[in-house]
């Protein structure tokens, strides 16, 4: 009986470091299957299309959209020149959780990207129930005349970053990315706008609606007395090292700093400022890590 206690002890011990060491490898395991999974979700920047974006709950949707493609393009369009007196193309159709959302961009000038929502109710396409997210598309629609307003300061700007990618080893987004998953109101592959409803002394959405077909010169001589507060216009520049394994570089970015800072005559507005490496999220069209350098809130460059 001395003998027996002993060896069960020792049993239970060794039993004991059996499942712990199971425990660890198990957990060890599921960590290396999260890390894949996460590093599966990035794709070069330069093969990126907008291929495997996605939206929370909208698997089933996807497919239903796509069964009725030509019925969800035509709500669509219809919704925008109703709502926003604006025609539009559809680049792309994401399912959601609630329908299906349609990426559009305008068709002329004022120039933007955007999207709205088709519902789809028990696989049925709700073709009357359109809807856009709150203020989604009025500030689109304000970033397009923003940017027929400075046409000649955003060439300027336009300048600068492709020379600036053709001098130093980065690029931006590829161009089919902008309209399939953009959304992001006047963009172009190096940086994207967004500006506050207060922004200007006057509401140019609501001047919109009354005059659509304004052109660049009508624009410009109706906001020549009109108010713009620089701070509330938001200039997001972002580029991706182009290669694949490089880390966005602090010299490059230390540059493009500089070279923003000393430059005239580019549109007024706030400007945050991002490097980051090749690899972009395809899941949410977003390539922002922890390696990303920043030069933003509270210290955009802000120019007037």
């Amino acid at each position: 009986m001395k003998l027996v206690i002993p060896a069960l002890i020792l049993s239970l011990l060794l039993g004991g470091c059996s499942t712990l060491n199971n425990d660890h490898q198990d957990a060890s395991s599921t960590k290396k299957q999260q890390e894949k999974q996460y590093e599966n979700n990035f794709i070069s920047v330069q093969k990126y299309t907008g291929q495997g974006y996605s939206l929370d709950g909208g698997e089933e949707n996807d497919k239903i959209a796509e069964a009725h493609r030509d019925e969800v393009i035509k709500a669509a369009e219809k919704f925008f020149l109703s709502k926003y007196k604006t025609k539009v193309k559809v680049h792309n159709l994401v399912g959601n959780k609630d329908g299906v959302t349609v990426f559009v961009e305008s068709i002329g000038e004022p120039h933007f990207y955007t999207y709205a929502v088709v519902p789809i109710n028990e696989q049925k396409i709700a073709t009357d129930h359109v809807f856009s997210e709150e203020g989604q598309v009025e500030d689109a629609i304000r970033t397009g005349i923003y940017a027929m307003i400075y046409d000649r300061e955003f060439k300027n700007l336009d300048n600068l970053l492709e020379k600036f990618v053709s001098v130093y080893p980065v690029i931006g987004l590829n161009k089919k990315a902008v309209e399939n998953v953009g959304g992001d109101r006047y963009s172009t592959p190096y940086y994207y706008l967004s500006i506050s409803e207060d922004a200007f002394s006057t509401d140019l959405f609501k001047e919109y609606l009354n005059h659509p077909h304004r052109n660049h010169n009508e624009w410009r001589n109706r906001t020549e007395d009109v108010e713009v507060n620089p701070k509330l216009v938001f200039i997001t520049i972002q580029l991706y090292m182009k290669d694949l394994d490089q880390e966005p570089n602090k010299q490059v970015f230390k540059q493009l700093v500089i070279d923003i800072e000393k430059i005239k005559n580019i549109p007024p507005g706030a400007y945050t400022i991002l490097l980051h490496d090749n690899k972009i999220n395809k899941k949410d069209d977003n390539g922002q890590k922890q390696n990303s350098l920043e030069r933003g809130d509270p210290k955009e460059i802000i120019k007037y």
